[in-house]
């Protein structure tokens, strides 16, 4: 019984420590994560947004650029 109560403590432990150890790796993954999901939804939903908007073509639209008074 002794022993057994020894393993659980010590498994409760070592995975603390490890958590510890490695909470920035486990917090960047989960911010990663959190992006790429959020990133494949807006792109998901996007074309139905535009209505067919976007003709593929691939050309620029063209820009007018502000004039200096002086």
């Amino acid at each position: 019984m002794a022993l057994i109560s020894f393993g659980v403590s010590a498994a409760v432990v070592g995975g603390g420590v490890y958590i510890y150890q490695n909470k920035e790796a486990i917090t960047d993954n989960i911010k990663q994560q959190v992006v790429d999901a959020a990133t494949s939804g807006v792109t998901d939903a996007l074309p139905g947004m535009m209505g067919g908007a976007n003709t593929g073509s691939g050309s620029p639209v063209p820009v007018e650029l502000p004039v200096v008074p002086f």
